[in-house]
């Protein structure tokens, strides 16, 4: 069957069912013409002949729609593969989009805690008077370990 990818679909069509033609008045034919006396010698041959011709054309057939079923099959998963493509196409964009927002959201919370540590915790007296004592306050801890977590930074009041 791989010879029905070399020729056209009508011509593959019109060989086909002439020969099914054939085949089927071929054998019809040898079974009337032991009516005809000169004719009559002839009778399995022809027969035969006819048998054999159907036979390659119910073959043919089968084999040809059969090879339509296939290329309309891969027709269906071209049309399934291209909306697949433009669908993940869309899903890489969201995941970039979602990507960017996220590192961004990290990058800003990062910010906000060095702000943190800047504005308030350098503020606190009690900081300034243990960095002379040298011990490291509870406020820094808390701090630290926030943002070590990724986490806000719980304010104990």
């Amino acid at each position: 069957m791989i010879i029905l990818h070399l020729l056209p679909d009508a011509f593959i069509a019109w060989f086909i069912n002439i020969i099914l033609i054939a085949g089927a008045v071929t054998t019809v034919a040898g079974f009337f013409v032991k009516f005809i006396p000169f004719v009559n010698t002839y009778r399995i041959p022809v027969q035969i002949a006819g048998i054999l011709l159907l036979t390659v054309g119910v073959y043919f057939q089968g084999g040809y729609s059969t090879e339509l079923a296939w290329r309309e099959r891969v027709r269906e998963v071209e049309v399934k593969l291209a909306a697949a493509e433009k669908k993940s196409q869309e899903t890489n964009v969201e995941v970039i989009t979602k990507f960017v927002k996220k590192t961004k959201v990290i990058h800003d919370q990062g910010q906000d805690i060095i702000n943190y540590i800047d504005r308030e915790v350098v503020k606190n007296q009690e900081v300034v008077r243990f960095v002379e004592n040298c011990p490291i306050p509870e406020v820094i801890i808390a701090t630290h370990n926030a943002a070590a977590l990724n986490q806000p930074i719980k304010e104990k009041k």
